[in-house]
C-alpha cells in the first residue's frame, strides 16, 4: 500500500459523538482531554482531533461504526487521566493489535482508548 490519498476529494475526518447531556461532554474534550476547539456558533464546539487512521473490519451483522482514542502509553495515559477524576470503566487487555480500554465519559457513556501495536500509516 503507501502513496497518499486524493487531497481534493478527501480532506479530512468529521466524527460525531451524539449525547444527552452534550454540554458536559464538550467540557470533558476541552477540559479533560484538553483538545483544542472552535465555536462553530452558539457553544456548538468542533474540536480538532489529531492525525486519524481509519479500518475497515468485517462484520457477522449490521454495519456499524465505532470511535476510539489513540495513545502512545495506556498506562501513562490513564494515570493522568484517573488524575483528573476520569473513570477507568474498562481495565487493560491485550488484543493482539494494542492494548485496549475504556473511559467513561459525564453522561454514563465510554469510549475505547487503545495503545496500537499494529502498523500505521501514521508512523513515519
Amino acid at each position: 500500500m503507501g502513496g497518499g490519498y486524493d487531497r481534493a476529494v478527501i480532506t479530512g475526518i468529521h466524527a460525531i459523538v451524539f449525547s444527552p447531556q452534550a454540554e458536559k461532554v464538550r467540557a470533558f474534550f476541552a477540559d479533560v482531554l484538553n483538545m483544542p476547539s472552535a465555536d462553530a456558533g452558539g457553544g456548538w464546539l468542533i474540536f480538532a482531533l489529531p492525525p486519524a487512521e481509519l479500518a475497515v473490519h468485517p462484520a457477522d451483522g449490521a454495519s456499524h461504526h465505532e470511535l476510539y482514542l489513540m495513545c502512545d502509553d495506556i498506562q501513562a495515559t490513564l494515570a493522568e487521566l484517573r488524575g483528573k477524576g476520569v473513570e477507568v470503566t474498562r481495565e487493560v487487555s491485550d488484543q493482539g493489535w494494542g492494548l485496549l480500554a475504556a473511559i467513561g465519559l459525564p453522561d454514563g457513556s465510554e469510549l475505547a482508548i487503545y495503545e496500537p501495536r499494529h502498523p500505521s500509516p501514521l508512523q513515519s
